[in-house]
């Protein structure tokens, strides 16, 4: 949709990731490779089929290099988008099927390949679903490479901007939005694409604003055209006038002066009004992060994600290499609190080992996390040791991923005594009383922690996936996305359940999903009887200043009306007005 007067015209999209930035447009197009079509004899089978071997095997270092960039700039979790790159390489179909074409019709490798793709990428474009659509740029992004290096031809990119710039396209690669530098990028639009792309999840992490939905937007701009994104209304202003700089400049400097005055802040407890602390933590993908941790006034690190360890390289650190990392971080915290998670791999954190792993139908549902340990105890005990090792340098403690009954936690627990036993024997400082506790994420945990608060330390919700095991759904999956509800009764009754049953044996409690740092939520989940939040570095100094805005009681009487309610909108209208009045 499109709206105007004078100069200025006003595009309306989807908002996809916070922000607003004023700047110089950057018109990405893809490069059209030529592919060509020849025919070849029976006798040259056997190169083009080794031609085609070497590209598969140059696209997949290519890929697990841009993989291994996008972990050390934005994180592991950003990382995983290529993971599924991986796995399109690896897909007997497409590969068995481009041979055989090529047999069957004496075309060249390339043509044959290119056939191939493209039967699959429209068999997706063709399913009336944007989550389905959005893997289809997976096969897309994959196929583009394979074909310019059969081609032998250098794949451009977006790298080579040295300018700030807003970009715009039609829709994005995953390789496109991973190669930009980040010095230079100023937010995303494009034509296509849902929440769900993967260009938003790069937005976040980059932490510029992202408008996804523009329709026909490269009909208007050109390159280097002045507009204005914003990511809160999902608004493109081209020409923006005097007036409307003006407005916007404003607001920016309002939520600059804001940010500033949380950081100013930062390092003062979150005390509320009636004098109660709470422990604000933060998640942690890497030591990278570590800084950061302590910049933001951080109180220790509540969720220590150790897979990132593994899933950079594909490899499993040897038990110096984990060692290593430990001890950094808890050396950087000092006396603060560090809780380490055991490795979650599994799920969406893909396997590439398919030695370890095969080829799950329910990834979710399979041998993921804690079970993954317990399935392969040697690398599980390479991790305990190095953690016990490290646990001699400051406040560390251990924490197992997706305990779902009593025996997974005992045969944990076991694993980690003989580990101790055999650091004793070999002479090794650790520290004994160590703590270990578990993630409460899996709702047949949430209805037994009272009998699981007597094999452990401590416990912290992990509402993420929580939630997905609750409502039986894919948050990341846009047709059932919508009955993901955080504000839906059942989830605020298993959080009271566990506060309660936590608090009867006086059992310590953390929440660390998304929803501790949604400020929103903030008030209620303190109402409700959480006293330590684990979230984003990026939030804390924004979370610690509304506690101190805030008193026990009114969360209290804030969580009982709340509790009497049963519609998820009434719910979040509610939690609304109550946050609007305290910011």
């Amino acid at each position: 949709m499109v709206s105007g007067k004078g100069t200025e015209q006003i595009f309306k999209g989807i908002a996809a990731a916070p922000g607003v930035s004023l700047g110089k447009v950057l018109v990405h197009v893809e490069d059209d490779l030529y592919v060509s079509h020849y025919d070849i004899v029976e006798e040259a089978f056997d190169g083009e089929v080794k031609r085609f071997e070497i590209a598969l095997l140059k696209t997949r270092h290519d890929i697990s290099e841009i993989r291994h960039q996008v972990a050390e700039r934005l994180g592991e979790e950003e990382a995983q988008i290529f993971d599924a790159h991986l796995m399109v390489l690896e897909d007997p179909a497409l590969i068995d099927e481009t041979i055989s074409e090529m047999k069957e019709n004496h075309w060249n490798v390339e043509y044959s390949f290119q056939k191939t793709s493209q039967k699959y990428i429209d068999a997706f474009q063709r399913i009336d679903d944007d989550y389905i659509k959005e893997r289809m740029i997976d096969i897309k992004d994959v196929s583009r490479r394979i074909l310019y290096n059969l081609a032998g031809e250098t794949l451009v990119t977006l790298e080579s901007i040295d300018e700030k710039q807003i970009v715009v396209a039609h829709d994005f690669t995953p390789s496109d939005a991973a190669t930009i530098k980040k010095e230079y990028l100023q937010g995303f639009v494009t034509e296509a694409g849902s929440r769900t792309s993967h260009v938003v999840i790069m937005a976040k992490a980059l932490n510029v604003p992202a408008i996804v939905g523009v329709h026909d937007i490269l009909k208007t701009l050109q390159h280097n055209d002045e507009i204005i994104i914003d990511g809160f209304e999902g608004l493109v202003i081209l020409n923006p006038s005097p007036n409307t700089l003006f407005n916007y400049g404003e607001s920016k400097k309002a939520r600059d002066s804001q940010e500033q005055e949380f950081l100013k802040h930062s390092s003062e407890p979150a005390i509320t009004q009636d004098g109660l602390q709470i422990n604000i933590l933060s998640n942690i993908e890497g030591n990278d992060e570590l800084s950061r941790v302590v910049e933001t006034g951080s109180d220790g690190i509540g969720l220590y994600r150790t897979e990132y360890l593994f899933l950079g390289s594909g490899n499993f650190p040897s038990e110096e290499e984990q060692f290593r990392a430990y001890k950094e971080a808890v050396q950087s915290l000092g006396d603060l609190p560090v809780i380490l998670r055991t490795y979650d791999l599994g799920g969406d954190k893909v396997l590439q080992r398919k030695d370890l792993v095969g080829k799950e139908d329910n990834p979710f549902l399979g041998c993921r996390a804690i079970r993954f340990s317990l399935l392969y105890p040697r690398i599980f005990k390479d991790q305990l040791r190095a953690m016990l090792r490290a646990s001699a340098f400051g406040n560390l403690n251990i924490m197992f991923p997706m305990i779902s009954n009593l025996e997974e936690l005992q045969s944990a627990n076991k694993i980690v005594n003989e580990v101790k036993e055999e650091l004793k024997n070999a002479g090794v400082n650790f520290d004994d009383s160590i703590e270990v506790g578990i993630m409460i994420e899996i709702p047949s945990a949430a209805t037994i922690c009272d009998i699981l608060a007597d094999h452990c330390d401590f416990f912290s919700v992990g509402t993420n996936d929580l939630m997905q095991y609750m409502f039986a759904v894919d948050r990341g999956n846009e047709r059932v996305a919508s009955l993901y509800q955080p504000c839906h009764p059942a989830v605020l009754r298993v959080l009271k359940q566990i506060v309660e049953q936590s608090n009867m044996k006086d059992q310590p409690l953390s929440i660390c999903g998304e929803l501790a740092g949604d400020m929103i939520f903030v008030p209620l989940l303190i109402g409700l009887g959480m006293r330590n939040l684990s979230v984003s570095p990026a939030v804390v100094p924004a979370i610690k200043y509304l506690i101190r805005k805030i008193s026990i009681e009114e969360t209290e009487d804030l969580a009982s009306n709340i509790m009497k309610m049963s519609d998820s909108e009434e719910i979040f209208e509610s939690l609304k007005d109550f946050y609007s009045l305290k910011k």
